[in-house]
């Protein structure tokens, strides 16, 4: 229901959310602030340390000429009184105020600032979880290494590129994961830049060797060999390389003799790139639907099923609040039926919502579905922050930034969890309202993947489903997820609707029918 335009918030703290991703966008965007201020900070002590080196290089110059004319002839030189007492001045006091001078640290205020804004420098934890976000990215959209390291991405308007280093760092993170689908693609990457002669700190055998034993990790013994060999001629005494080799060979010989195939198979000669290596599959059954529905690919919504869907005003059965201005409502979905209401949200309310919720945002949790306890997972990546606001809903509140996301789960407690809501008193969700308070440029669409819809965000919106039949059965086609942000940040606000309270706005059936 849509309220008066005055919206009054208040926290409610009961609820840690968490999430692998530490840093929103509007943190980020502090970040890029701090850093400005550091590089000034960091060009005044360049400034400090060049004034510094002038007055001694100054010192130096003047001492150079006087005691090339005082050596020529010492006891000439020291004849004159005046020769004396300089002499003794200098030694005295002058040379213990350049000693001062060489002692001064101009570091000092640049430390001092470092020391100042490292406390909300992003840790070891963030830039894994960023180099992640990257490659869940790269999975979902199906982009290749290439495509990053230039910084071809869809809709994007500031060039960004990753350098040789850049694209080792990512394939260690994957490696360091034993994720070596990932290493791969980066290590490649790293190796391909590195030999179009572009500049680079690591060394080329570095990168062999963490490429070859990935490849060999992914079943690739004739590239492994050939990467190997690469790695041998560039360094003969390399640690492991020799025993690599030779462990790669037998067992690829020891793999033809079970084949009854003679001389070893040749390593093709396409240039390793996505596609060339099948993803492990993992946790996630429906993935590839789930990742192919937020590329827009695979919606089922047919012509003559989109005949079907209306826009309507809805004045919430006669609320007179709504009467004058019902709320403009849209079909998105036939079955289950979705709709969409416009201006559900104004710019106004958001930014409000937006700027109480922002001091507050913490990690996303789900809840376990075995001991109903709220823990963290990694495949929910967002910040959250339950609000209470004068539209009579308690709101949780969610930033997902680039990579954000929501894996594929169900909004309802299913029978093998049946106290996930108990300590609500509320009963289960009966629905979900989902506003969205930011466009995105690109993804972060939600996606249904049992029956391929897919809802795009759109400033000011907001979504509403059931998530159970009349009869109090969950309805298992609404399993959802939110696909990641490729491009830009994502802001939304849920809203859960329990049982408890909705009996004579909904009463309950006897069949499993919406």
């Amino acid at each position: 229901i849509k309220p008066k335009h005055i919206l009054r918030l208040q926290f409610s703290t009961s609820h840690n959310f968490f999430s692998p991703l530490n840093l929103l966008l509007g943190q980020m965007t502090d970040l890029i602030y701090t850093e400005k201020e550091l590089v000034q900070s960091l060009k005044e002590y360049i400034k400090a340390e060049e004034s510094k080196l002038d007055a001694v290089k100054s010192w130096a110059n003047k001492l150079d000429v006087l005691t090339r004319a005082s050596t020529l002839d010492p006891e000439g030189y020291l004849a004159h009184p005046v020769n004396a007492y300089k002499l003794m001045k200098r030694l005295n006091t002058e040379w213990s105020e350049l000693e001062s001078l060489v002692l001064q640290d101009p570091s000092d205020g640049f430390i001092s600032n470092m020391t100042v804004h490292r406390q909300y420098f992003p840790d070891q934890e963030d830039e894994k979880g960023a180099a992640k976000a990257l490659m869940r990215l790269q999975d979902t959209y199906k982009l290749d290494s290439e495509s990053f390291a230039r910084g071809k991405l869809p809709g994007m308007h500031h060039n960004a590129i990753l350098t040789v280093d850049d694209c080792y760092d990512m394939g260690k993170t994957a490696y360091n994961e034993a994720d070596y689908y990932h290493a791969v693609l980066w290590m490649q990457q790293a190796l391909r830049q590195m030999d179009a002669e572009e500049e680079h700190v690591v060394s080329k055998a570095d990168v062999l060797d963490y490429l070859s034993y990935s490849v060999y990790q992914m079943g690739d013994l004739p590239r492994a060999i050939e990467l190997t060999r690469r790695l041998v001629a560039i360094d003969s005494s390399h640690q492991r390389a020799g025993g690599n080799l030779r462990y790669f060979e037998k067992l690829l010989s020891k793999q033809l003799n079970e084949l009854n195939q003679e001389g070893q198979e040749p390593a093709t000669e396409e240039p390793i790139q996505l596609g060339t290596y099948k993803r492990p599959n993992d946790y996630l059954p429906e993935r590839e639907i789930y990742e192919a529905l937020c590329r827009g690919e695979g919606v089922k919504m047919t012509t003559e099923r989109r005949s079907r869907l209306y826009c309507r005003y809805h004045d919430g059965n006669r609320n007179p609040r709504l009467l004058l201005q019902p709320m403009k409502e849209e079909d998105e979905w036939d079955s289950p039926h979705i709709v969409r209401y416009l201006n559900a949200l104004s710019d106004q309310e958001i930014e409000k919502i937006k700027e109480l919720a922002k001091p507050r945002l913490a990690r996303a949790t789900v809840r376990d579905p075995i001991t109903g306890i709220l823990t963290t997972a990694n495949y929910r990546v967002s910040k959250r922050n339950p609000i209470t606001s004068t539209l009579c809903l308690t709101k949780q509140i969610a930033n997902y930034g680039v990579g954000g996301q929501y894996e594929p789960h169900f909004d309802f407690s299913r029978k093998e969890e049946p106290d996930a809501f108990k300590t609500l008193g509320t009963g289960n969700r009966l629905a979900t309202f989902l506003n969205y308070m930011s466009d995105v440029e690109a993804g972060g669409a939600t996606v249904f993947p049992d029956f391929g819809a897919a809802i795009y965000p759109k400033k000011g919106t907001a979504v509403f489903w059931y998530n159970l039949f009349r009869s109090g059965e969950g309805d298992y086609r609404t399993r959802h997820a939110a696909c990641p942000v490729l491009v830009g940040s994502k802001w939304v606000s849920n809203k859960w609707i329990h049982e408890r309270g909705q009996e004579f706005r909904r009463p309950c059936g006897l069949t499993e029918v919406d």
